[in-house]
């Protein structure tokens, strides 16, 4: 799972315990400004509401509040049922309040529909349709059956009506302040799971089109390693009867080097093959798989010059190195070869560091640069800017870091050409469990 999935999936609104968080500070807020309303009646306004059993209603409500922040500091999970028990407990006290202060005459009653809207953004439609009638109910009651509020003394400045509207005003304003704040976040949280969703399905479509190929890649060096070998035992035999001939020879042993160098190459993709089946990374350091690399890189590309200067801090870090983390590295630099090679350079950079618990493997070339979305991108697939290029290099480079955690990126550094961080995380490098 990315690290974007994984964040979403851990704000509200996607589970019981999120929403429970969120019902608990709202139930603090709400005990703050029902003491502030009832002081407000009771004191500036001089009305005899019924201070005292409003005064117990709310202690309830806080002491519910202190009770909730205790039960998320428990590792024990929260269910739905739970959460619908708290929202049932706020909507009852609630209406406790709004019975002893004018019932459903209370401008306040619109605030029954928030518990119905939370419910709705984190919970199953059985548990909403429980809340949306416990709501309703609690409303139909207050209808019937509450305490009237009394009437404002005649020496004020304001009437019964004025205070309504004000009431009302206020009631509207918390409400479409909630509504926008939770309707905002679940939007936000739809929005990056989508996004997550499609980053997933283009993996699985890039991956399913990289395991056709790494199959057919099987099958086909299973059937070149007989013809290969035939023309092996050929060129033994024609140079061993045109030794005489130093002309002949020199190309007969040259292509005998070529079949040798197939062969070597054969064997070395089916013991990749092998050792990715097996999941056995190679232990070794940092500064040897590096080495490893350019080596590989020098017989595949001697024409061009390879810029490195170790860093004694980070060549001696042990790490456990899969072969797909190898080829990922020479992929890179053949293709940064390739781009140098088309401006006229012979020149490509490399360098390892290790930044904030990643270890980043930089190639950088000298070519034209980045003239398009870099392929380092999210929607990266068989990307080539190359004539005679199949577009694997990358995305074969980008698959192997994703499934270690990390991410491939490209740049456009000064001086032009083209900077690719290849980042991988220095926990999973040293885990001698992980595979790809």
């Amino acid at each position: 799972m990315s690290p974007s999935t994984t964040a979403t999936a851990d704000t509200w609104p996607h589970g019981p315990r999120q929403l429970v968080s969120t019902l608990a500070w709202l139930r603090l807020c709400a005990v703050a400004g029902q003491a502030l309303t009832v002081a407000f009646v009771a004191v500036w306004l001089d009305l005899p509401i019924a201070v005292g059993p409003l005064a117990i209603g709310i202690a309830i409500l806080a002491a519910f509040a202190l009770f909730a922040f205790w039960r998320l500091a428990q590792p024990w999970p929260v269910g739905s049922a739970e959460a619908v028990v708290h929202i049932a407990i706020d909507t009852i006290v609630l209406g406790y309040l709004l019975y002893l202060t004018g019932g459903a005459t209370n401008p306040f009653v619109s605030l029954l529909v928030m518990p119905i809207t939370l419910t709705a953004a984190a919970l199953p439609r059985l548990y909403v349709a429980a809340v949306a009638t416990l709501a309703a109910t609690t409303y139909l009651v207050l209808l019937r059956w509450y305490l009237p509020l009394p009437y404002v003394h005649g020496d004020r400045s304001y009437n019964v009506f004025n205070l309504h509207v004000a009431g009302m005003a206020i009631s509207f304003v918390i409400t479409a302040g909630l509504l926008g704040f939770f309707i905002a976040g679940l939007a936000g949280a739809l929005r990056a799971r989508q996004a997550a969703s499609e980053h997933e399905r283009e993996r699985a479509l890039r991956d399913e089109g990289i395991l056709a190929i790494a199959t057919q890649a099987a099958g086909t060096a299973h059937e070149l390693n007989t013809p290969l070998s035939t023309m092996r035992t050929l060129l033994t035999e024609l140079r061993r009867e045109h030794g005489d001939q130093p002309q002949l020879a020199e190309d007969l042993a040259l292509l005998a080097g070529q079949a040798d160098r197939c062969r070597d190459i054969l064997r070395e993709l089916v013991a990749v093959g092998r050792n990715q089946l097996a999941g056995k990374p190679e232990r070794t350091t940092i500064g040897a798989y590096v080495d490893a690399a350019r080596r590989s890189f020098a017989l595949l590309r001697p024409e061009i010059e390879l810029e490195y200067a170790p860093d004694e801090a980070v060549v001696e870090r042990p790490v456990h190195i899969v072969p797909a983390l190898r080829h990922a590295l020479i992929n890179l630099l053949n293709n940064a070869g390739d781009a140098s090679r088309s401006a006229g350079e012979s020149r490509v950079a490399l360098q390892a560091a290790i930044v904030g618990g990643w270890l980043e493997l930089r190639v950088r070339d000298y070519g034209p640069g980045l003239d398009a979305p870099a392929p380092g991108g999210a929607s990266i697939g068989f990307f080539t800017t190359k004539r005679d290029g199949l577009g694997l290099g990358l995305a074969l480079t980008k698959a192997t870091a994703e499934r270690l955690g990390g991410e491939l990126i490209a740049q456009r550094p000064d001086g032009g050409g083209t900077l690719q961080r290849l980042r991988l995380p220095v926990s999973v490098l040293e885990n001698a469990g992980h595979d790809v």
